[in-house]
């Protein structure tokens, strides 16, 4: 099949057919190759329909070897049916909102969310006639008394981004189904490797791989995983709009999520170290990390988390800048990126980044001050790590 051609040929046929197919391919390789081709060559119909019938391999929009691979990485990771990989984080929140979503729709969502979640919300869904409530998802009373006849969903994060708030997963997915609406759960701060918000009866969660699935800093993607019969009608939407994971992206992701626990895992022990140094500070005003007894949902944390707390914290310095200044630039393993969840440690300023598009007034309103910096915590040496933040803070406010 495929490898029969003259060799009579001329050149300019001859060098588009050598080395396309091989007679003797490679079994089993123990890294993933690269599948960068847009499209798998069929010998007829009935291969066509064998293709079909068995979800193979004909257009890169539809399906691709690496992006299959991922969808069986994130079904594992966080023990769902059927996933798909998307082009970031983004693209999976919105293709997830977008399908269950519809022009008389009422959906109830956190009011701490990543604030460019709150903006499909606000500036995509409302234009198109679904009205969104965003409340306090830490009450489970202001939870019920928003829910309407007309609302078909829940929506919130498995960690607040950037409050590092935990709701009762549980408990909110019972409220959900009681009222015939669907509870979709972001576990990007956590990944599946620290909580599988599936088992707590989440309908469906949506990933940005970006951050520490990948964790390397190098690859934008995102997954939506669920039931087979709630993911398939995602699926469908996706080949429509194109918002699929390329075939490179979904190789560097898989590549980086074969070490996710072993990273997570040491983030999580760095961060636990340096929230409780940086609580002891007199510079600081608050820190904000699960694993803190003055964290105000610790204990529910240790029932959903057990131990592993993630790696992110929020960080409430005193309101000046020039200072604030000081201290970061005094910080020689913590740096800037409008990004988290990479090896190294770094840190943004939310009031001009994730929630750059709010007033302050609306900042304020949920509780994200001018002197806020949320940390993602990485894999160095956790005394290293801690001296660093310590002696920063020691130069700028001392």
């Amino acid at each position: 099949m495929f490898n029969n051609f003259d060799d009579d040929l001329s050149f300019e046929s001859r060098i588009l057919e050598a080395g396309a197919y091989f007679n003797n391919p490679t079994d089993h390789p123990e890294a993933l190759p690269i599948h960068l081709s847009t499209a798998h060559n069929v010998e007829d119909l009935d291969g066509l329909q064998d293709r079909y019938d068995k979800k193979g391999f004909c257009y890169n929009r539809n399906r691709n070897p690496n992006r299959s691979a991922l969808v069986e990485m994130m079904n594992c990771v966080e023990g769902g049916e059927e996933s798909i990989g998307c082009s970031s984080g983004m693209a999976a929140i919105s293709s997830a909102l977008i399908t269950y979503t519809k022009a008389g729709d009422h959906v109830l969502s956190d009011k701490t969310l990543y604030g460019e979640s709150v903006e499909i919300f606000t500036d995509i869904l409302e234009k198109y006639g679904v009205e969104t409530s965003f409340v306090d998802f830490t009450n489970l009373e202001e939870i019920k008394a928003n829910i309407k006849p007309n609302t078909v969903m829940l929506f919130t994060e498995t960690v607040s981004n950037p409050m590092i708030m935990v709701p009762d997963l549980k408990k909110i997915a019972d409220i959900a189904h009681e009222n015939n609406a669907l509870f979709i759960v972001d576990n990007t701060f956590m990944t599946g490797a620290l909580v599988q918000p599936l088992k707590f009866g989440v309908d469906i969660v949506v990933n940005s791989l970006t951050k520490f699935a990948n964790g390397h800093s190098d690859a934008v993607c995102g997954a939506v995983t669920g039931k087979s019969e709630l993911i398939k009608p995602i699926y469908a939407l996706q080949v429509l709009l194109g918002t699929q994971s390329d075939p490179f992206t979904s190789w560097l992701t898989m590549r980086g999520m074969r070490t996710l626990e072993l990273r997570i895992k040491k983030a999580c022990e760095n961060a636990t170290a340096l929230a409780h140094a940086l609580e002891k500070s007199p510079y600081v005003l608050r820190v904000s990390h699960p694993s803190l007894e003055s964290h105000p949902q610790h204990k529910l944390a240790v029932e959903q988390f057990g131990k592993n707390f993630g790696g992110m914290m929020l960080l409430e310095l005193p309101e000046d800048r020039e200072k604030m200044n000081k201290f970061m630039r005094s910080l020689n393993l913590c740096h800037y990126a409008m990004t988290l969840g990479g090896y190294r440690t770094t840190m943004a300023y939310p009031p001009m980044s994730s929630h750059s598009n709010f007033t302050k007034e609306e900042r304020l309103a949920i509780g994200l001050t001018d002197g806020m910096l949320r940390i993602s915590v990485g894999i160095e040496n956790t005394e290293d790590l801690v001296n660093d933040f310590l002696q920063a803070l020691e130069k700028a406010y001392a």
